[in-house]
């Protein structure tokens, strides 16, 4: 399970200005930068500084992104900021692209005793039912509960003792399939390699996240 919300894109004027600086080329611009809102998929607001590249630098900006990302610097110029609720062994992937990003995520550490478990907390579509596994298999759902139990029954007692050795045993006990909500920045050559080389991956988070890269403003300059 993934969701993502609350998107921006900005920083396309200096992108643009930045991306003729080498050859001197500003008179060349003939895009208009703008403030606006712009609504895309799923009711998704997309903040753009411009709304309306011109001809000459989008042929210029598509020409230099297909040579590559060497070429194609004023793709980190252009900044994302997004909210994401993903499960953590999406995260632990998604934290190898260390450069050009930042995050600031909902904390376990502090907050992981603030609620109530349930089931929802958890990323569970693939997991077999009690009806779908073999006579004499673990139930994996079932297992999942069990856990989910297990981390009330020491929520509860921390909240009563305030003895950390309960807390312990939330945070060892916690499954990877946990949900966890960040606000991230990126920009738009992270996710030209991210797209790249996640688009078809086996999780269906990554799958999920390069079908949003494609809604995003221009995104073939990300997916050429």
């Amino acid at each position: 399970m993934i969701k993502i919300e609350n998107a921006d894109v900005v920083g396309w004027e200096h992108a643009i200005r930045g991306m003729r600086n080498p050859k001197n080329s500003w008179s060349k611009s003939d895009s208009d930068f703008v403030e606006v809102f712009d609504d895309y998929v799923d009711s998704q607001s997309y903040h753009l500084k411009s709304v309306n590249i011109g001809e000459n630098d989008l042929e210029l900006m598509s020409r230099l992104a297909k040579n590559g990302s060497v070429h194609a610097k004023y793709r980190r110029m252009i900044a994302v900021y997004v909210d994401i609720l993903a499960p953590l062994y999406w995260w632990k992937e998604f934290d190898t692209y260390k450069v050009g990003t930042v995050a600031n995520s909902c904390s376990t550490m502090h907050k992981i005793h603030e609620k109530v478990f349930t089931l929802d907390d958890f990323s569970h579509v693939h997991l077999l039912t009690e009806k779908e596994t073999e006579w004499g298999d673990i139930c994996p759902t079932i297992t999942l509960e069990c856990t989910i139990s297990a981390l009330n029954n020491f929520r509860k007692k921390f909240l009563e003792t305030k003895d950390k050795n309960f807390w312990w045993q939330m945070i060892q006990l916690l499954p990877s399939s946990y949900n966890q909500k960040r606000t991230v920045m990126l920009n738009y050559e992270v996710l030209s390699n991210i797209y790249k080389h996640r688009k078809n991956h086996k999780l269906d988070e990554w799958r999920e996240f390069c079908k949003w890269i494609e809604e995003l403003p221009y995104s073939e300059l990300i997916t050429v």
